[in-house]
């Protein structure tokens, strides 16, 4: 599909600065293109933009900010990631989900594990090595309350780089 758009949960000033520096020492540089981010959707078509841009502010609207916590170190295979728990963003994901029913690729139809990306596309030795590497230094993370995610962030693929389409902050006053 080309230039999809797609949908990502932003991370709050700490824990994205903790992550962004983690990415910078470690994802290939050629092709770290992005900040830290959580990917809740990865290809919504082109032709879903009005109804992206008039549908996401009504949720973010409606609902308050979805909490998660650091989970620990995810195995991506030939990646590494910081997992996250965060059930309420997956309640967020599952209403956008079916809303956007029939539209969603085959990536989008399962039901993402919530982690923000910290290396890919390497050999299992260099993912399993930094996934050991960095067990240790989440641990002041696994202690920490629940955050919050400030925003629903829409993006447009552009052959490497992603441009910022819509952030809408979560103002609502229903909780998840």
């Amino acid at each position: 599909m080309p230039q999809p758009f797609i949908l990502t949960a932003a991370l709050p000033p700490d824990i994205a600065g903790f992550a962004e520096g983690l990415r910078r020492a470690h994802y290939p540089a050629e092709r770290n293109h992005l900040h830290a981010h959580v990917t809740l959707f990865h290809a919504f078509a082109p032709s879903l933009l009005e109804e992206l841009r008039h549908f996401l502010p009504r949720v973010a609207g409606e609902f308050t900010a979805p909490q998660g916590t650091v989970k620990g170190v995810m195995d991506l295979g030939k990646g590494t990631a910081i997992a996250l728990e965060a059930p309420q963003l997956q309640v967020l994901r599952a209403i956008i989900a079916e809303h956007f029913h029939g539209s969603l690729t085959a990536q989008d139809l399962h039901e993402p594990r919530p982690h923000i990306t910290i290396q890919n596309k390497m050999t299992k030795d260099e993912a399993r090595a930094l996934q050991a590497a960095l067990a240790p230094m989440l641990a002041p993370w696994l202690a920490k309350p629940p955050f919050t995610f400030p925003a629903l962030e829409l993006w447009q693929y552009r052959g490497g780089p992603w441009e910022r389409v819509k952030t809408c902050a979560f103002r609502g006053r229903e909780r998840l």
